[in-house]
């Protein structure tokens, strides 16, 4: 049977709970096709105590985004058969204090549209209902809206949606998958963080950037800060180098 998705607004409701008690807990864990951001490596690698490049290694898989052609990054199964997410228990999920945003956002599923004219971000929700959930049979009722505060999304859709103008840009300015090297410059900077901060450290990576030291202080101590270097850094320097070459921008 294929699952059901169903729009909703932001006002409407929808019925859904999910505990130990459901007699379905933890399936959603198998069958596994979870795709990572740049945001969820940065929560589950701190949460984990693990350096990115380490988390990357032993949790994650690299493919190439069949839409974007832009490296991806999913979640490796424990059970590469039986396809079950390796931080789930008997017990629940272990890492789900920084779970990933998806997780956060089931059962809802969210998209981001981007208007060429404003640049202005706007979501769109669906009640995403599968055969084996039974969340929805006793469910409490709640809108979309109240769902994103209690699952403590506003920050991970914040951080998420920083990627839309990175993907409406190279879009516009390159026509299918990026070349090998670009590709894993692209991979290394957005995924894994700590190789990144190395870098901009020892190297010339920013050399056509004048940071003020406020910023590289930052970013040099905060995982965020530093993810939002390495966006403005992708941008300039991978997609429109150009640009780059032109002007020498103060962030």
């Amino acid at each position: 049977m294929e699952p059901d998705l169903t729009p909703i607004s932001l006002q409407e409701s929808f019925c859904f709970s999910c505990s130990p008690d459901v007699p379905c807990f933890n399936e959603c864990c198998r069958d596994l096709n979870q795709f990572l951001t740049p945001y969820d490596i940065l929560r589950l690698k701190n949460h984990l105590g693990l350096s990115s490049g380490n988390f990357l290694r032993q949790y994650t898989s690299l493919h190439i985004g069949p839409e974007s052609g832009l490296p991806i990054v999913t979640l490796k199964p424990k059970d590469p058969h039986k396809l079950i997410c390796p931080f789930v228990t008997d017990t629940g999920c272990r890492v789900y204090e920084n779970r990933p945003s998806s997780c956060r956002t089931y059962p809802l599923m969210r998209a981001v549209s981007r208007s060429r004219s404003t640049g202005e971000l706007t979501a769109h929700y669906v009640v995403l209902r599968e055969p084996h959930c039974l969340g929805f049979e006793k469910g409490r009722t709640q809108s979309p809206r109240q769902w994103t505060d209690e699952q403590g999304l506003a920050v991970y859709n914040e951080n998420n949606d920083k990627l839309m103008k990175i993907i409406s840009l190279k879009n516009r300015l390159i026509r299918g998958a990026l070349d090998h090297e670009s590709g894993r410059r692209f991979h290394a900077a957005l995924y894994d963080l700590d190789n990144f901060r190395s870098q901009i450290q020892h190297t010339d990576l920013l050399a056509n950037f004048r940071l003020n030291s406020r910023i590289m202080d930052a970013a040099l101590r905060d995982d965020v800060a530093l993810l939002d270097l390495a966006i403005q850094w992708v941008e300039r320097n991978l997609l429109n180098p150009e640009q780059s070459k032109r002007k020498a921008e103060i962030l």
